[in-house]
């Protein structure tokens, strides 16, 4: 089986761009070079996107692979496959990685049980239900990521096939 996905690298320093070829490269197991474009949004700073294909779980292996690195900004998402749900990961320096669960047209899904705890949590005065409800569906992950997104538009798009 395999799982389709889009790294987007929303900002990289310049000297973090051959990194995070190597970090993808990595994980997928071929060779990665990105089409790298100046960011308006940090000037001084690049971005990229590459659409991917692999096995279920590639999204996760590839967050991983970049999460913590300070100064960048990005992205990955998996679309569903039979037996998985869709996933997208969110990661800035400020606010670390965010993961969610996503439907087909990539909103974000949360689950049951934490929604369950969000209530309780409310309900003892614990937390604010519209904070606890941001929380969980990444607002301030998007509301971070907004600037730099609409600074990719229009980009080219690469595609690349897992080896294996």
């Amino acid at each position: 089986m395999s799982a389709r996905g889009v790294l987007y690298v929303h900002s990289a320093p310049a000297a973090l761009c051959p990194h995070v070829e190597w970090a993808v490269a990595g994980v997928v197991g071929v060779p990665v070079k990105l089409d790298w474009e100046a960011q308006p949004a940090a000037p001084g700073n690049h971005r990229a996107e590459l659409n991917w294909q692999g096995a279920p779980g590639t999204s996760g292996a590839i967050a991983s692979a970049l999460n913590g690195w300070q100064r960048l900004r990005f992205e990955v998402t998996e679309e569903a496959t039979p037996g998985c749900d869709g996933v997208r990961y969110s990661y800035t320096p400020t606010l670390g990685i965010f993961t969610a669960v996503t439907s087909a047209s990539g909103e974000v899904l949360v689950p049951e049980a934490r929604l369950r705890n969000a209530m309780e949590r409310a309900a003892a005065q614990e937390a604010d239900l519209a904070e606890e409800l941001d929380r969980l569906t990444g607002r301030v992950w998007d509301e971070e990521l907004e600037p730099f997104r609409y600074a990719g538009d229009g980009a080219p798009v690469r595609w690349l096939h897992a080896a294996g």
